[in-house]
């Protein structure tokens, strides 16, 4: 499964900026990767721990702004179609990123 989280926060004043960058680090520091500037993604074993996931996105929500989060499964999100442009990354994206050795 995957959690995909958007969000538009306001970055007009420097408190807007610092919650923007501390949301921001704290998705980054809690294993999202970034698909696209304000689109972030993670994978989660089952559905229990994408709940925990959302859950704890909820509870480091930023005071203002939009946040939003979609829960698909790793076949629906592999049917994704990129329209323009293609995928690279050094990252490994797949299901093996959860096995442990």
């Amino acid at each position: 499964m995957r959690v995909i989280v958007f969000f538009d926060l306001p970055t007009l004043t420097s408190e807007n900026r610092r919650e923007y960058v501390r949301f921001r680090k704290f998705l980054i520091k809690n294993g999202f990767l970034m698909m696209q500037e304000s689109v972030y993604t993670k994978m989660a074993l089952n559905q229990t721990a994408a709940t925990s996931i959302v859950e704890s996105v909820r509870k480091n929500k930023p005071l203002e702004g939009i946040v939003q989060m979609m829960t698909v499964t790793e076949k629906q999100y592999n049917r994704m179609e990129y329209v323009c442009g293609e995928f690279s990354s050094d990252v490994l994206c797949t299901d093996e990123r959860l096995v442990i050795f």
